[in-house]
Order: C-alpha cells, then structure tokens, then sequence
C-alpha cells in the first residue's frame, strides 16, 4: 500500500473547499481529512471511485469463479473469455 501525502485538517476543508475539490480532481490522489488530529474520512474523486468499484467488481468475480472451480461447476474458456471481454470494454 503506498504512502498517502494528502492530510489535511477538516477545518481546511470548510475553508477551502472548492479548491481542494478542484486538487482532489487533478491530482487523482486520495485526501484524507482529519478531525482532533486523528484520520477520520477519506475523500476520493468520482472517477477514481468508479475504478475502484469496477476493481472491487472485478475482484468477486475472479473469487466466485475460483469457488465454482473448487465446485467443479463453471464455464468454459471461450464463455469467460468473451464475459471478460465486454467488461474491460465498459471501460
């Protein structure tokens, strides 16, 4: 896991909003916002959330398909193929 540089007190964020809005969006980097000196929140732009949701998507269906394995269920390859396909076009 890399390091997170972005911190910033949740009083900035009230003062400066727009501005942090608009750097959250340009530099694709996660802002953690901190409240009593402690991490409370973490805010991310829309574009690296739906990644992220499509990853975590992703990511189940590489587990369910392991367990159908351990099942002997599934499918065959041309079928996984073509499914794995369609989703990295919806990309």
């Amino acid at each position: 896991m890399r390091k997170l540089s972005n911190i910033i007190p949740i009083s900035d964020l009230r003062q400066d909003t727009a501005k942090l809005l608009k750097q959250l969006n340009k530099n694709k980097e996660p802002l953690i916002i901190t409240q009593r000196g402690r991490a409370t929140a973490v805010m991310i732009g829309v574009e690296a959330y739906e990644k992220s949701e499509h990853e975590k998507e992703l990511l189940m269906l590489l587990a369910k398909g392991e367990r159908e394995i351990e099942l002997g269920e599934g499918y065959d390859l041309d079928t996984v193929l073509s499914e794995a396909d369609a989703l990295l076009a919806k990309e």
